[in-house]
C-alpha cells in the first residue's frame, strides 16, 4: 500500500475485513449538502452486479489504452461512490485507491470486500493524501461537476498523475451536440429538479423512483420503438435513449442522481478541453460515444 503524505485522522475497521482510512473532511470547495445527498444515494444503491459493472465500465473506459499500463501501475478513483469503477479497474491494475468524501465509502467497502487490491480512503479532492505525481491513472467519473469550483478540483487531481500518466474524467455535457427540442425538454426537467433536490430525503427518493417509472421508461420504450422502425441513428436522438440497454437499478440510480442532487454544473466540449489544458494535460481525447462527455488527457 502506498504511503500517505498527511496524517490519518482515524482508521475504521469494518467487519468485512476492509479498512477505511479517514482524513480531514474540511474543504472550502465542497458543497456539504451535495456530499450528504450522495452519501444517501450510494447507501440506497449500494449493489451492482459484475455484468452491469463490466458493461457500463466498457462505455466509460472506451478511450483508455490499457496496454500503456503494466502490473505495477496504480490508479486513483476520485469520488468513487460505491466503488464500481474501482472494481472494473482492479483486474487491470496492481492497486486501486478508491476515495470519496461521503459515507458512500462504506458502501464501497461492502461492494469491494472480496478484492484486496482496492484500498479505501475517505477524503475530498482538495485533500488527497498522496504526494504529487503518484498515480499512473487518475479517474473521476460523474463527480467534478458537483463541486463548486470544478477547475480547482480538476487541478488538484491532475497533480497526483505521474509524468506521462493519464487522467480520465466524465463531466455532464451542456447539450452542445443536441437539438433545440432536446434542450427544451432538458431545461424543463431542470425546473423540477430544483424543487425535488430540496425535498426531504425520503420524499426525494420516492419522487425519483416515480420519475424513473413514468418518465425514463416511456422515453426508453419510445427510443426502442424508433430504433426498430427508423434505425439506431434516429433512436439516439430520443432523450434518455442511453438507458435502453440499462437495468432498472441503474435507471433508478441515475434518476436520483439527476433530480436529487442539489448542485449540478454542465460544460461544453470546448470548455472541458480548455479546463484540461489549464490543469496541465495534453493530447486531449474525447469519446464520441455516450455518456457525454468523457475524456482522457496525458500529463
Amino acid at each position: 500500500m502506498l504511503k500517505f503524505n498527511i496524517k490519518t485522522d482515524k482508521v475504521v475497521k469494518l467487519d468485512n475485513n476492509k479498512d477505511v482510512h479517514v482524513f480531514n473532511a474540511e474543504d472550502d470547495n465542497l458543497d456539504q449538502v451535495t456530499v450528504e445527498s450522495f452519501g444517501e444515494e450510494w447507501s440506497k444503491f449500494n449493489y451492482f452486479d459484475e455484468k452491469e459493472i463490466e458493461n457500463i465500465g466498457n462505455e466509460y473506459f472506451d478511450i483508455v489504452d490499457f496496454s500503456k499500463f503494466d502490473e505495477q501501475s496504480t490508479v486513483l478513483d476520485v469520488g468513487c461512490g460505491t466503488g464500481r469503477w474501482s472494481i472494473y479497474l482492479s483486474s487491470k491494475f496492481s492497486s486501486v485507491y478508491a476515495m470519496d468524501p461521503s459515507k458512500a465509502i462504506y458502501s464501497a467497502a461492502k461492494l469491494t470486500k472480496d478484492i484486496p487490491a482496492i484500498h479505501l480512503i475517505k477524503a475530498s479532492a482538495e485533500n488527497i493524501p498522496f504526494d504529487d505525481e503518484t498515480f499512473d491513472l487518475v479517474i473521476s467519473l460523474g463527480v467534478l461537476h458537483h463541486i463548486p469550483d470544478t477547475q480547482k478540483a480538476l487541478n488538484s487531481i491532475v497533480k497526483k498523475v505521474n509524468k506521462d500518466g493519464q487522467c480520465l474524467i466524465y463531466l455532464y455535457y451542456a447539450l452542445d451536440n443536441r437539438s433545440f427540442f432536446y434542450k427544451m425538454i432538458f431545461y424543463t426537467s431542470g425546473f423540477f429538479r430544483f424543487f425535488i433536490s430540496k425535498s426531504p430525503s425520503f420524499l426525494k427518493k420516492i419522487i425519483c423512483d416515480l420519475i424513473a417509472i413514468f418518465v425514463y421508461l416511456p422515453f426508453i420504450f419510445l427510443s426502442k420503438l424508433v430504433k426498430v422502425i427508423l434505425g439506431e441513428k434516429l433512436s439516439n436522438k430520443i432523450p434518455l435513449s442511453y438507458y435502453s440497454n440499462k437495468s432498472f437499478n441503474v435507471i433508478r440510480n441515475d434518476s436520483l442522481d439527476r433530480f436529487g442532487t442539489p448542485l449540478e454544473q454542465r460544460f461544453s466540449k470546448k470548455q472541458i478541453e480548455k479546463m484540461m489544458h489549464e490543469a496541465g494535460l495534453h493530447d486531449i481525447k474525447f469519446s464520441n460515444n455516450q455518456p457525454y462527455w468523457h475524456v482522457i488527457g496525458q500529463k
